[in-house]
């Protein structure tokens, strides 16, 4: 499932920290997962203990240990025309979170597209671009299995329109590495509550860009941190389905 052959670059420009070390073989830790889908559940104590349950304290010492090392894991996800999405294990003491970075070699630096931290900045991905980065089977990344990709991913998705094959796609993806007890059940769950800032509404404007409205979001043109025209083009254009 997982590649080594790709490293994460050494430096993602305008983005600080480190250093970056590539971390596949993570994608195949179960409590890695757990970890990382804990925002995602925090809508409600039923939806974390359908994620966590008898594995909430082996959880947290997994990823507390992940957050004492002095470098950064962290994961790439090759989109089309050379453009890769970086998902980071931020791990500044006191400070932890998982940022999304989008970057192409031709940018000045990379946009950071959502925070998941305890100062959430996002949503970053509708359902449609999501599940496009998932399947797009291009090499030269952290994996090319969809399952992972989609997990890894799913932190930074907020859409209030899912489709209706939505719970099965993400249940077969829940299936195949984390394993809880009622896998269509926490499926529902995470689709429900969808992580710190809920769902967002996408829409899309005369010259194609995607937008929502979401207010942490900083593809929402009415936040005052949002980002600006041109880079909200360039991002939509790279995420495009």
């Amino acid at each position: 499932m997982t590649n080594s052959a790709d490293p994460i670059p050494a430096r993602i420009p305008g983005y600080d920290g480190g250093p970056l070390t590539h971390r596949p073989e993570l994608l195949d830790e179960r409590l890695f997962w757990l970890g990382h889908l804990s925002s995602c559940a925090q809508s409600s104590e039923d939806a974390q203990e359908l994620l966590l349950g008898a594995d909430y304290d082996d959880a947290g010492d997994f990823h507390a240990a992940l957050y004492k090392r002095a470098d950064w894991p962290a994961f790439t996800v090759p989109l089309a025309a050379g453009h890769r999405l970086h998902v980071v294990l931020r791990t500044f003491e006191d400070e932890a979170g998982t940022d999304y970075l989008l970057h192409h070699c031709d940018w000045e630096r990379a946009e950071l597209l959502a925070v998941d931290d305890g100062h959430f900045m996002g949503p970053a991905l509708s359902w449609p671009e999501l599940t496009a980065v998932a399947d797009n089977g291009l090499p030269g990344g952290s994996t090319t299995d969809p399952h992972a990709r989609l997990l890894l991913l799913l932190p930074a998705l907020g859409d209030d329109d899912v489709p209706d094959d939505a719970v099965e796609r993400l249940t077969s993806a829940l299936r195949a590495l984390v394993g809880v007890d009622d896998v269509e059940g926490l499926a529902v769950a995470l689709l429900d509550g969808q992580g710190a800032p809920g769902t967002a509404t996408w829409t899309t404007t005369g010259d194609r860009v995607r937008i929502n409205d979401g207010p942490y979001s900083y593809r929402n043109p009415a936040n005052r941190f949002a980002l600006p025209p041109a880079r909200l083009a360039r991002v939509s254009a790279a995420l495009a389905p």
